[in-house]
């Protein structure tokens, strides 16, 4: 009982770090999908240079490690930055900040992912009804806007919604670089209580809850997008 009590009174300060945790979810979760779209369409195109440097950006942020990539960005960007013109713009307030370096890791690898899972699903559209619309005049990016896509995104949503909770686990990662969201108040937790256990169970605890919250919510969105097949 008193190790639950323990446990219990550690989430209090999760709790105030979960809303920096679900903005790095939302903020990149929405800008990876956008960009991951563009990507998927890049590596559809029928131009090489359009093709391949979609495909090795594609290839490059699945193949390394998401901790890889942010320390590369963080530090590496960190050491070049200041001795450029950058240092003195209106630019320097956030890039000095980590906070936008994890934004813009987990974006660009929820990316490459999703760039993925969207191009699957474009090609999983039937030719047919394309084919249909182009004879009936429509242009090419009213097909695309009007058909493929919408089409596209309802079958990787059940993907989509899987990336997006590795998404939100892998938050946890930006406690390396200073931010201060579950993980990381979780380890300041551990400093301060020197106990080693209770607040990683806490945070457990936490985690589990948000992504049953957010499964729920995407198998609601799920069912509504796809009735049309249950009639």
């Amino acid at each position: 009982m008193g190790s639950l009590s323990t446990v219990l009174g550690f989430l209090p300060d999760l709790l105030r770090a979960l809303p920096l945790t679900l903005m790095l979810t939302v903020v990149a979760g929405i800008c990876g999908l956008v960009l991951g779209t563009l990507v998927a369409l890049g590596r559809l195109s029928a131009w090489r240079i359009i093709a391949w440097p979609c495909r090795a950006f594609s290839f490059a942020f699945r193949g390394t490690p998401l901790l890889v990539q942010l320390y590369l960005i963080y530090y590496g960007l960190g050491e070049i930055l200041p001795g450029t013109w950058v240092r003195h713009s209106f630019l320097w307030p956030y890039l000095r900040d980590g906070l936008w370096y994890a934004i813009l890791v987990l974006t660009l690898n929820q990316a490459a992912y999703n760039s993925e899972v969207i191009r699957g699903a474009i090609r999983s559209v039937p030719a047919g009804q394309v084919e249909a619309a182009l004879a009936i005049g429509m242009s090419s990016r009213r097909v695309l806007r009007r058909i493929t896509l919408p089409q596209a995104l309802r079958h990787a949503l059940p993907v989509l919604t899987s990336d997006t909770i590795i998404l939100l686990k892998s938050t946890s990662l930006a406690s390396t670089i200073t931010i201060m969201e579950v993980m990381g108040t979780a380890r300041a937790l551990q400093r301060q209580s020197l106990l080693i256990f209770e607040p990683l169970i806490a945070a457990g605890l936490l985690y589990f809850a948000v992504v049953f919250t957010l499964t729920r919510l995407m198998n609601v969105a799920e069912r509504r997008l796809t009735a049309f097949r249950a009639r």
